[in-house]
């Protein structure tokens, strides 16, 4: 589900990216801002509409049918879901049959996760930590390993990111994600000006309101984040050993956490004004 803002920013700064000190020395402070951030997002993602979360209590699956299609079948397998929010997703395919591990460094969110777990009776494990920290948190390897909706665009380096996939795939397993599309990420909130550079030359630090479940929510915050190209995305996983068997496009959004759209269909959102001539989302699936 979705995890990263909306492009509307009250503050906007580009600061170039590179291995210099400096730019070292302040990854701590990048992923500490944003972990503080998320812990109050939690907050108010658990309560929003948009998340849903009575109905996915009643047996509700919070997934979409893109994953739930391109994934195929997952009863009996074991799949660690990377970046996993409050865990919806991930007790959504423990539903499906899978014996699920969710991660995400928000401990907010992983409490929550863990509570809902409880909550409803389904097995799951839950980690809190940085996903470049997770070999050091978590032992074991897994069938499928599974990321979605605005996760990598909190990561600035996406070879050690697909370095941590391969390590946990057993030899065959499964990677799969599903996320918004780089286009949309390079423009501003109206989606009629492009602000920010498709690549990954800069980490982009805006200070933001509300968030995308709730945007009269009270958060006012700096957040740090990377846009990343398509061929960076999958140069990285090619990099790691990965071999990619699917890459898919789509024209529409899944979820309705963007401004001016518009529903075209069943969990299906295009903006009013460019309709289907964009790119939206995409998906991958590689194997180890």
């Amino acid at each position: 589900m979705p995890a990263y803002t909306s492009p509307l920013c009250i503050i906007f700064k580009a600061i170039p990216l590179g291995m210099d000190t400096t730019f070292m020395e302040g990854f701590t402070q990048y992923f500490n801002a944003n972990k503080a951030l998320w812990n109050k997002k939690t907050a108010v993602h658990e309560h929003s509409d948009f998340y849903e979360l009575e109905k996915f209590k009643e047996g509700t699956t919070s997934l979409r049918s893109v994953e739930l299609e391109e994934m195929g079948e997952v009863k009996g397998k074991s799949l660690l879901h990377l970046q996993c929010h409050f865990g919806m997703d991930t007790l959504s395919w423990a539903r499906e049959g899978a014996e699920v591990t969710g991660m995400d460094f928000s401990d907010a969110a992983i409490a929550k996760a863990k509570e809902l777990a409880s909550e409803l009776d389904i097995a799951a494990n839950f980690v809190c930590c940085n996903v470049y920290d997770l070999p050091k948190n978590l032992e074991g390897k897994f069938d499928i390993v599974f990321t979605s909706y605005g996760t990598i665009g909190w990561l600035p380096d996406l070879d050690a990111w697909a370095k941590v996939i391969a390590h946990f795939l057993k030899p065959g397993g499964q990677f799969y994600m599903v996320d918004f599309h780089p286009f949309i990420w390079m423009h501003n909130y109206e989606m009629d000006k492009i602000d920010y550079s498709y690549f990954n030359d800069e980490v982009i630090a805006e200070t933001t309101e509300g968030t995308y479940a709730d945007r009269s929510a009270d958060i006012k915050q700096a957040e740090y984040g990377w846009n990343h190209p398509i061929s960076e995305i999958l140069n990285a996983l090619i990099g790691a050993g990965l071999q990619l068997e699917a890459f898919n496009e789509f024209n529409f959004s899944t979820w309705n956490c963007f401004e001016n759209l518009e529903e075209i269909g069943h969990y299906k959102y295009q903006f009013k004004h460019l309709g289907a001539k964009i790119p939206m989302m995409y998906s991958i699936r590689a194997r180890s």
